[in-house]
């Protein structure tokens, strides 16, 4: 794979799946290197596998597929470069399509009424301030501790409300919600009178993770909160008894918990008693991905992907709690998923494909796309370690060809509370075509492996994961095949925490690093960043440990040359972050360079400029040419 290959690697969003169950729509989006952007289309598939899926639009960006509950109409989201994303509809049989919507600020998430005569979506409404160029307003005015957020920006100056809309008619969208409070997750209730959505109105709503489960009429009458101001609540779906699920995590007394493990939900509609968790809090945790939907409620329980050793499995969890059902499982990762007319249609990625849609019915698996095929990959091979303690660590090799022995570079994940797993990832199969082994793996810190696994580095970070992750190296080396005395060291956000803390602590195994939109200095991350604020104390425990636990403190131990990468817009890991590393290093005389993105925030690597994208592939691999 080469950096530019990775136009041909496929996104898939959310499936939406037909009322019959025969059917399935998706929105598969793929850097386009001409244009230097993304473009997103539509794709219909036959669930039963019998046909070659059909393009049904041409984007530029079209996203969000929803079928009507009559399978006649399809909406969806469409933008573009310079254009606001609105609503669409067009007939499942093909035609032309119409936009529905003309939000200034645009609008997302549609869904049709049961009777398939209206749409909701959420849009953003603007405070009566103003819509001010940025370059003519005046001071902001913060009051919260959450006031800005990476990739968005500051807020409190516009909030996504609910509207409904007639597609079919003249007339202007219904504003459901009102007030300063962002409102999301959007569901119709079996009947077509109520409405569900997520959104934190309560007091204190700036300080803390809180958000709860609301419904009200389609008029936006009658508005109520169902669950009750202990749990961050998201995405909410009517079952089919009329009681609401909904993914959510506790973010502990005073909300201020970001991590914890993410799971299903049950409440009763009228909040007549608490929710209730139907996956397991211990073994149990839902990945982030964007904003698709990884819970659909099904007849016998709700369809979840869950963790699991650097799987993503699949499961049905009956609604009473009881023991899951595995729908999906083995060595690979689901990343989305759509249910109707007793067909379960899901994204799956695996080792030999970014992305592709399978479907379930009756029990029977059938594999629906190739729309990764023009894509070569390298195999990923399983390694497994023990750790000094006994405890055992889990990851994978991705050789490049030939014997070797190979250079192999030690790659952490971010997080910590994430995991690597089995599919395709761009940056190791980069890597390893270029002749580089990949060595990649989820130590203690990591999710995927139970909460008592995740928890393990609290208070102690850098040398608990360092312990793990050396062990990891140890026995990839074991294998044979690779050359220790060419090693190399490289992470993003906290792969660049343990990056820059293992140049300093463990810098004899290793020629060279790259530490990317690190968390170096503890102490102004917590004032600069957007999660600084809460973050450090789950992470990292009592301030008065901050300063022995920040990479940026034992910098005068590292000797060996480092590539510092992050983007200008970084609010995650703000830029200060890599500006400090930088200076420390470059005053002692250690072979430093800094590479800024301009414009771009802590996701770069992921979903930023394409051309971007691959000048930072290229500045790696020359770094790596040049200390390996």
């Amino acid at each position: 794979m080469e950096p530019s290959d990775i136009s041909l690697i496929p996104v898939l969003g959310t499936p939406a799946v037909s009322p019959d169950g025969l059917r399935a729509v998706v929105a598969v989006t793929r850097p386009d290197l001409e244009v230097d952007a993304y473009r997103g289309e539509l794709w219909l598939v036959p669930t039963d596998g019998s046909a070659e899926p059909r393009r049904l639009t041409r984007g530029p960006l079209d996203s969000a597929p929803v079928f009507s509950p009559d399978g006649v109409w399809l909406a969806f989201v469409r933008s573009g470069p310079g254009v606001k994303a609105q609503v669409h509809v067009m007939p499942i049989s093909g035609g032309e399509s119409w936009r529905v919507t003309e939000q200034p600020f645009g609008a997302a998430e549609p869904v049709w009424s049961p009777d398939s005569s209206r749409l909701a979506f959420v849009a953003q409404v603007e405070e009566a301030r103003g819509n001010e160029e940025d370059a003519k307003r005046g001071p902001r005015r913060v009051t919260t501790l959450r006031y800005r957020w990476d990739g968005v920006g500051f807020t409190g100056e516009r909030f996504a409300h609910v509207f409904v809309v007639d597609p079919f008619g003249d007339e202007p969208p219904l504003q459901v919600t009102e007030g300063d409070f962002d409102h999301g997750g959007v569901a119709w209730s079996p009947a077509g009178d109520l409405l569900a959505f997520s959104a934190a109105r309560h007091p204190g709503r700036g300080e803390d993770f809180f958000s709860d489960v609301w419904v009200c009429a389609p008029d936006g009458t009658g508005l109520r909160k169902v669950t009750r101001t202990a749990l961050t609540a998201t995405q909410p779906s009517f079952g089919p008894d009329g009681g609401l699920v909904f993914v959510g995590a506790d973010p502990g007394d005073e909300g201020r918990r970001l991590i914890a493990q993410v799971g299903v939900w049950s409440v009763p509609v009228d909040g007549s008693v608490p929710a209730r968790r139907l996956t397991d809090a211990e073994l149990h945790n839902m990945p982030s991905i964007g904003n698709e939907r990884l819970a659909v409620p099904a007849k016998d329980g709700v369809l979840c992907a869950v963790e699991n050793r650097g799987a993503v499995e699949l499961l049905r969890v009956p609604y009473d709690g009881g023991e899951p059902v595995v729908v999906v499982g083995g060595p690979r990762e689901v990343r989305g998923l759509g249910h109707a007319g007793g067909t379960t249609v899901a994204v799956v990625c695996d080792v030999s494909s970014p992305a592709e849609l399978v479907a379930v019915r009756d029990g029977v698996e059938v594999r629906l796309t190739g729309f990764g095929a023009g894509l070569e990959v390298l195999p990923i091979e399983e390694v497994n370690a023990t750790a000094p303690d006994g405890y055992p660590v889990h990851g994978w090799i991705v050789r490049p060809e030939g014997a070797g022995p190979h250079p192999v570079l030690l790659m952490i994940h971010g997080g910590p509370f994430a995991q690597y797993g089995w599919r395709v990832f761009d940056e190791a199969q980069v890597y390893a075509s270029a002749g580089y082994a990949v060595v990649m793996g989820n130590p203690r810190g990591s999710s995927g492996y139970g909460r008592a696994h995740g928890a393990y580095i609290v208070g102690d970070v850098g040398r608990r994961s360092a312990v793990d992750l050396l062990a990891l190296f140890d026995a990839a080396l074991a294998t044979g095949g690779l050359d220790a005395s060419r090693a190399g060291v490289l992470g993003g956000s906290h792969g660049g925490f343990m990056t820059t803390w293992l140049a300093a602590h463990h810098g004899e195994r290793f020629r060279a690093a790259v530490s990317e939109r690190a968390l170096n200095a503890i102490d102004s991350f917590h004032g600069s960043s957007d999660i600084g604020w809460a973050f450090p104390f789950d992470l990292y425990g009592e301030p008065s440990t901050w300063a022995h636990q920040s990479p940026l403190t034992h910098a005068g131990r590292i000797t060996i040359p480092m590539l510092i990468i992050h983007s200008e817009h970084d609010w995650r890991a703000p830029v200060e972050q890599a500006q400090r590393l930088f200076v420390a290093l470059k005053l002692r005389g250690v072979v430093t360079e800094m590479l800024l993105f301009p414009d771009e925030g802590h996701d770069m690597s992921r979903s930023g400029r394409p051309s971007r994208r691959i000048a930072r592939f290229d500045a790696i691999l020359d770094w790596w040419q040049r200390h390996l």
